[in-house]
């Protein structure tokens, strides 16, 4: 087969990807392109392969076959701390703080340079560092909650913390499983705001099952169904399209 020559703001190129899990083929043969400042959201139904897809990409799983390529890199031999070095950054689908921190200690934690969380005992809270943290915070909707303590944050603002915790690390290709899972209305319409701001100057793939909000953040939805992909372009021609239908909205 010919060697696919990937567009030049191409930031994640993945060809022919596949994993097996005794003999069952969770994910086979997906491919995928994710360009630049692009917001792309992935769709299907449970057991589709959607956050298999973004385990293997993270490091998490390793593929039995296939390239997974980020910034011209191959990612597939790298391990899962080798992966967010380069510049990939991985929320799952339940936020995962540290809830006897306060949201200013748990992005202090996260700021890189090996801090970890022994380390923020003695974080050296300088003006550039003070800086980054409320910036941070302000853009997640957190700035007035910097000194509460992450335990005492609502469902939907421990989303946003674990986003900030992420931004912080400047990653270039950020991977969001059900970022909106559990939020208030206003929440969610917030947190779209949200998305569409991180996106300029960074790429962003989104797993998530409301078609109204994928509606308003996606540039691209790519859509799975059974370890494959079955049909990629607008969130409107991918809701025209009859298999689309059959297999996923008309459930």
């Amino acid at each position: 087969m010919a060697a696919i020559t990937p567009p030049s703001d191409e930031v994640l190129g993945v060809q022919d990807l596949t994993v097996s899990f005794d003999g069952f083929r969770a994910v086979n043969g997906v491919s995928l392109s994710i360009r630049r400042n692009e917001l792309r959201v992935i769709i299907g139904p449970n057991g589709a392969g959607k956050t298999t897809l973004l385990d293997m990409i993270c490091g998490k799983t390793r593929p039995s076959s296939g390239s997974i390529r980020f910034n011209g890199r191959e990612l597939t031999r790298l391990s899962e701390h080798e992966i967010v070095r380069t510049g990939v950054g991985r929320k799952f689908q339940a936020p995962s703080v540290y809830e006897d921190l306060t949201v200013r200690e748990n992005f202090e934690i996260s700021i890189p340079g090996g801090q970890g969380v022994w380390g923020s005992l003695l974080f050296r809270r300088d003006s550039v560092a003070r800086e980054r943290v409320y910036s941070i915070a302000k853009s997640v909707f957190l700035e007035q909650s910097l000194d509460e303590k992450a335990g005492r944050l609502s469902h939907g603002q421990k989303q946003w913390l674990e986003i900030g915790m992420l931004l912080i690390q400047s990653p270039q290709l950020l991977l969001l499983d059900e970022p909106v899972a559990g939020m208030s209305p206003r929440e969610r319409e917030l947190t779209a705001d949200l998305l569409q701001r991180v996106c300029q100057g960074r790429s962003v793939i989104v797993i998530e099952h409301d078609m109204d909000f994928v509606k308003r953040i996606a540039n691209t939805v790519t859509v799975m169904h059974q370890g494959r992909v079955l049909s990629e372009g607008t969130a409107e021609q991918v809701q025209s399209d009859p298999r689309v239908i059959d297999v996923y909205l008309g459930h």
